[in-house]
């Protein structure tokens, strides 16, 4: 059995579909979602066994089929349609003075449903907010609420490194990044260097923290008093990944000590 990983909609979660028929990379499909249908863009597909599937994705819906001309169209319609809906709306919670950043807006492939999503610093009650808007549209509203790097993979950018943000290319979810994975990393711990355009660091920072870590194990601490063959001296630097210490010793002459194992 072959498996598709499907970027549902623009920027959204990364699932993975049982392919039915010839699909590839790039293609636009149809497929089974929590309620309906909805859409997406082939990113990858795989053989169901490759390393790449893990256990809990094995047992998946499949793609429908893939988009017609005429569902393109529909897609397109949608898009601008929930635009206009979002001005709507944006009027809405200025009316209703609501503490809420409505920052896009979507509907499901049938129409059926229409999103809205909003960062705020607190809880908001827009249960008036969501009564008027049914009257509106005479569909189901959904409000969701999202955090500033959602907002980032809706809007999308590009990184220091030159690629697209990682969130909109192949990030699932979002994972805890912290101020101790840049210090493992001898990484400059000043926010304009290790903070993404959502303003919170970078997610790229877990990604070589743990070998970082397992390196890091038995080196010495810059600062650290150490005996080496040439006398005492000072640790002044670590190279994580070289594996040395360099070492001032009393006399002022600098020794490059190498670690060779693991501890």
């Amino acid at each position: 059995m072959r498996v598709a990983k499907v970027r549902l909609r623009e920027a959204g979660q990364l699932m993975t579909y049982q392919v039915t028929e010839d699909i590839s990379v790039h293609d636009h499909v149809l497929v089974e979602a929590d309620r309906g249908v909805d859409y997406g863009e082939v990113v990858e597909v795989v053989d169901a066994n490759c390393s790449k599937i893990d256990s809990k994705e094995r047992a998946i819906k499949s793609i429908v089929r893939k988009l017609s001309p005429e569902d393109l169209k529909q897609i397109k319609n949608n898009e601008k349609e929930a635009k206009d809906a979002m001005r709507l709306c944006s009027r809405k919670v200025r009316e209703y003075k609501l503490a809420m950043k409505l920052v896009d807006s979507e509907y499901s492939f049938d129409k059926r449903k229409i999103v809205f999503y909003f960062t705020s610093e607190g809880r908001v009650d827009f249960r008036e907010l969501v009564k008027e808007l049914a009257k509106i549209f005479k569909i189901r509203i959904e409000m969701r609420q999202i955090g500033v790097r959602d907002e980032a993979r809706l809007f999308g950018g590009v990184g220091p490194c030159g690629q697209k943000l990682c969130c909109m290319r192949f990030l699932k979810n979002f994972e805890p990044v912290s101020m101790k994975m840049a210090k493992t990393q001898k990484l400059p711990l000043s926010s304009g260097k290790i903070s993404g355009i959502c303003g919170r660091l970078m997610c790229c920072l877990s990604y070589e923290y743990k070998n970082y870590r397992e390196l890091s194990k038995g080196l010495p601490k810059e600062g650290q008093t150490l005996e080496t063959p040439q006398g005492k001296g000072k640790v002044t630097s670590v190279n994580v990944l070289r594996r040395l210490a360099y070492v001032e010793l009393e006399d002022g002459r600098i020794e490059k000590i190498s670690f060779k194992n693991n501890a």
